[in-house]
């Protein structure tokens, strides 16, 4: 397997820098083509009522803006979903996109079920037809909240909306690197991404240890998305391999004080568990359980 070299004399390469673990966080879009593919029918709709006549043709656009906005929130309900799987504590979808969707297809296929000369009555059955297969085949939205056993709402709460600000700055930041088309530097935004993700995911274990998180997945992450919209604003102007150096720095600062910050999280949780076992040890052996 080929393996890239780095050092003084290396493109793109500085002396004195160890090796860093890559991340290629390229994902498959949990909306993929199950949502994509349901644009088609509003094009096909508007093709076929074009001459119509005007009544048709009115209920057919109408229709076909109907299934293209089913369409659009169906995607960003699958997308919102995925998010709420991933995550041990999550707050269920603040807006019901899916179910929003399903009742969208419903009025799109209604109407394009009239303005093809159905009856009023057969064009509100092909509705509700409609209507009844998308929820078939895309279910509705999260309508709970997720949450863990053993802690108080108020703490699983925090945590959410935690996770949700933290998310979004990394969402941010990525979405803005994906805009240069460099993928040598979006691999290295997701290594610190990787690093404040691993952070994230200890939190939502033990949200006891949010306290010792929180700057870092509120203040620095958001110092972090400020410092991106910045380069890449720079950077997509001048290309300033200035610039570029001074932001990848500031990448591999942040990622070593997560990752240091993460650890001593885990370190801490070792310690109390193991304290937790000796107490109780020492309490069964008052009590002669321990003893043979």
């Amino acid at each position: 397997m080929a393996k890239q070299f780095g050092g003084k004399y290396s493109p793109n390469g500085t002396a004195g820098t160890g090796p860093r673990e890559i991340v290629d966080d390229r994902q498959v879009d949990a909306a993929g083509g199950r949502s994509n593919v349901l644009f088609t029918p509003a094009i096909v709709l508007v093709a076929t009522t074009f001459r119509d006549g005007p009544v048709s043709l009115i209920a057919g656009l109408v229709g076909a803006g109907a299934l293209t906005l089913a369409a659009m929130s169906l995607r960003e309900g699958l997308r919102a979903e995925a998010a709420y799987d991933l995550r041990k504590v999550a707050r269920r979808p603040a807006f019901p996109r899916k179910m929003l969707a399903s009742a969208l297809t419903g009025i799109g296929v209604a109407l394009a079920s009239f303005a093809h000369d159905a009856s009023a009555l057969s064009a509100l059955l092909y509705g509700v037809a409609g209507l009844a297969v998308h929820v078939a085949a895309f279910g509705i939205d999260p309508l709970r909240d997720k949450r863990m056993e053993g802690i108080d709402t108020f703490q699983q709460d925090r945590v959410a909306r935690v996770v949700d600000e933290a998310e979004a700055y990394l969402s941010v930041m990525k979405a803005q690197i994906e805009g240069l088309n460099d993928r040598r530097l979006l691999i290295r935004v997701n290594t610190f991404q990787a690093a404040a993700r691993k952070m994230i995911r200890t939190v939502e274990q033990d949200p006891r240890d949010l306290t010792g998180a929180r700057k870092f997945l509120g203040v620095y992450l958001m110092g972090a998305k400020d410092a991106t919209l910045k380069f890449v604003d720079l950077y997509g102007r001048a290309k300033d391999e200035g610039a570029r150096q001074n932001y990848e720095a500031l990448l591999g600062d942040l990622e070593e004080n997560f990752a240091a910050r993460t650890d001593k999280m885990l370190l801490d949780d070792r310690s109390d568990m193991d304290i937790e076992i000796k107490v109780l040890r020492d309490r069964l052996q008052r009590e002669g359980v321990g003893q043979k």
